[in-house]
């Protein structure tokens, strides 16, 4: 399939990108630093670029997309879409994917077609398969998953579920919802001792380690269930991989729909982290140390590289994703979760691990943008 094109001034004609960012879940920040990132290495000579903000009110805008502005600065200091900027939608014409900005007291303007959108939008209404609806319905095509995987991976409970019946070992684990919680703690409480401590307890449908805490024991199961609720109505209780090494993968489409993988790379938490937290991930000062590659066993690598592979294919992944393993101290491999769209900021794990490979940052970008193009919206 040919891509599609958009003139520009000098009379030939490249692809329009509408890059997405920002977003209503508690990662709005984190997926600024990522839009920070990909505007700066996207390659405007091949490409149209428009940066479109969504305001944590969840209103569309029309951004700067300075890469500057975008960058994080601390933990309590995170960059954030512009809300004051004009306003964008996708025109509602059928069978048109113009760009429509609304200013005050001016006539709507249209930007044009848009033939591909980035959507570097983490957690919910972004990487749970709503914005993917959206585009779909509106026939726009898009970077990433679809609909269903993105749905499913996001939901660390289904995810499980999925991930069980294709044959993969995943973490033991009970969910708990907030009504459940409600009603019945005791009997919560005591499903999380079937399982064992300690436990990890995490928003079930979250992302970027926010309201993640570890429960050592039932003493500190109900703080950390409050936690993790105030993030997320559903709350998931998982066995805690003691004395396990954090290893992850990246995934990446070849224009033939198999999917590709990185060399592994584990996470090494120094310090007073006790796991791969907030901190340890994004902020360049914090104690942790990056393996590029992991230090595995050739075979253990071949291993880990099939079933992230086979993860992916799973739950039905298009475009790319990153597949996070636990090596237990047995040397047995766990799938702890998957991120249909990883984290692409300078200190993120799935663009090192690509260069390690041999795709570079702008390489990664233009390929993520020309699966998109080649295909088609709707079932496929």
């Amino acid at each position: 399939m040919n891509e599609p094109t958009v003139p520009d001034s000098s009379g030939t004609r490249k692809p329009r990108v509408a890059v997405v960012f920002g977003g209503r879940s508690s990662e709005h920040g984190i997926s600024c630093v990522t839009a920070g990132s990909v505007l700066q290495a996207i390659d405007r000579s091949r490409y149209d670029v428009v940066p479109v903000g969504i305001a944590p009110d969840g209103r569309w805008v029309l951004e700067s997309g300075d890469p500057e502005r975008l960058r994080i600065e601390s933990a309590d200091k995170l960059p954030s879409v512009d809300a004051a900027g004009a306003s964008v939608a996708l025109s509602q014409h059928v069978g048109s994917t113009d760009l429509v900005v609304t200013e005050p007291s001016e006539p709507p303007r249209t930007l044009g077609e848009v033939d591909v959108v980035f959507p570097l939008l983490h957690g919910p209404w972004g990487e749970d398969g709503t914005i993917q609806g959206m585009f779909e319905m509106a026939g726009v095509r898009y970077v990433g998953a679809g609909v269903l995987a993105s749905a499913v991976s996001m939901d660390k409970a289904y995810m499980k579920v999925v991930l069980q019946a294709a044959g993969l070992p995943v973490m033991p684990s009970v969910t708990v919802t907030a009504r459940e919680w409600q009603r019945d703690p005791q009997g919560c409480r005591e499903r999380a001792a079937g399982i064992g401590y300690p436990l990890f307890v995490k928003p079930a449908r979250g992302g970027s380690s926010f309201g993640i805490s570890k429960a050592h024991d039932a003493a500190e199961l109900d703080a950390c269930v409050e936690e993790a609720m105030r993030h997320d109505p559903k709350v998931l209780l998982e066995v805690s991989a003691e004395g396990a090494r954090e290893v992850e993968c990246g995934v990446l489409q070849a224009f033939d729909g198999s999917p590709e993988t990185s060399v592994p790379a584990e996470v090494r938490v120094q310090g007073e982290h006790e796991f791969y937290d907030f901190a340890a991930k994004y902020l360049p000062e914090e104690a942790t140390e990056l393996d590029i590659p992991a230090k595995l066993a050739p075979e253990k690598t071949a291993e880990l590289q099939s079933l992230a592979a086979r993860a992916f294919e799973a739950v039905g992944c298009e475009g790319l994703a990153r597949v996070d393993f636990f090596v237990m101290p047995d040397e047995s491999l766990v799938v702890n979760e998957i991120n249909t769209m990883p984290g692409f900021t300078p200190t993120s794990m799935y663009p090192q691990m690509w260069a390690a490979s041999g795709v570079d940052y702008p390489a990664l970008v233009d390929r993520l943008i020309g699966l998109a193009l080649q295909r088609d919206t709707g079932l496929r």
